[in-house]
């Protein structure tokens, strides 16, 4: 069986470690690459491993062949609930940062053979398209060819509504790579995905959310303030305050917030796997933490990236 050496830029938690496990593809990790400190202490507690946090500026690849690399670039600037700042070349916005992954392959000795990109739909809105066009075209001249689709996690097993474009880059003329032909999942139900006992401090509590749900419930309230039933909605990483995902609504006329492992759940990630975080970051009995939340709103859904990594794998095994 082929062995894929792969890189993680902007690697987060690793959602993208986690997707290789998932599908048993033989792997290994050349490089992981991540600024955020608390990131990278729950990488290395949920796959063992000592990583320090570095950033992308400046970072060389290794010089030996690189199979895969995935970079999930920040997306605030791209967001259309952000201050919508964009990511071009040169902007010095957070987002721009997508032009640091440009430059290392600029600079690799030896260019990874695929590369993966993941960011928010907007990407693709006008005023943010010719971002996204320079990136292909950066691409393009140093000899990928590129194809993109935005892509759904409620029709990967996930019952989230969280739509994110992804780009899959081959060094080559000719892409192999067919998002038309990704394995698709029907999503089981909400229930599934909920814990049974939880406790007070999910309980939405503060007078004015009350208010602005009550709006919803009456479907006279145009902001975005879900109740959540077969399926929630994004996940962001601002859980704690007014959560795009939505509020559960409990028998007795109340209602909560998604709990942490609850998010993590709806990422994709398993129980286990949260416990391990947990003992990083404790729970505290009257706070939830934002830190965790953050988190899992900056992932990628798992089984989303298992469905492109599976077919990647497939046409290397077939060469």
């Amino acid at each position: 069986m082929k062995t894929m050496r792969v890189v993680e830029l902007f690697g987060g938690i690793g959602a993208f470690r986690k997707a290789l496990l998932n599908q048993k593809v033989p792997h290994e990790l050349i490089d992981y690459v991540e600024i955020d400190s608390n990131c990278v202490k729950s990488y290395n507690v949920l796959y063992n491993e000592n990583f320090i946090p570095q950033s992308v500026k400046g970072y060389s690849l290794p010089n030996v062949q690189i199979d895969l690399l995935m970079h999930g670039s920040p997306c605030q600037d791209f967001s259309r609930s952000g201050l919508k700042r964009g990511g071009r070349k040169g902007s010095y916005t957070r987002s721009s940062l997508l032009f640091e992954t440009i430059m290392i392959l600029k600079n690799a000795v030896k260019k990874p053979k695929w590369v993966i990109w993941e960011n928010v739909v907007g990407v693709l809105d006008k005023k943010m398209k010719p971002t996204f066009e320079t990136y292909l075209s950066e691409l393009e001249y140093l000899g990928y060819s590129s194809c993109y689709w935005v892509l759904d996690s409620y029709d990967f097993g996930i019952p989230q509504k969280r739509k994110r474009v992804f780009v899959v880059s081959f060094l080559g003329e000719v892409n192999p790579f067919d998002f038309s032909k990704l394995e698709r999942m029907k999503s089981p139900s909400m229930q599934v995905f909920l814990e049974k006992d939880v406790a007070e401090k999910y309980l939405v509590t503060q007078p004015s959310i009350l208010k602005y749900i009550e709006k919803a419930c009456q479907s006279v309230f145009t902001e975005r303030v879900h109740i959540i039933q077969d399926y929630c909605y994004t996940i962001s990483t601002k859980q704690t305050r007014v959560p795009n995902a939505g509020f559960i609504k409990l028998t007795n006329g109340k209602y909560r917030y998604l709990t942490e492992r609850e998010c993590f759940r709806l990422m994709g990630f398993t129980d286990l796997d949260f416990d391990l975080l947990r003992t990083v970051y404790p729970e505290k009995t009257n706070k939830k933490s934002s830190i965790l939340y953050q988190q899992a709103g900056n992932s990628i859904v798992v089984p989303v990236l298992e469905a492109i990594i599976k077919q990647i794998y497939q046409k290397e095994l077939i060469k």
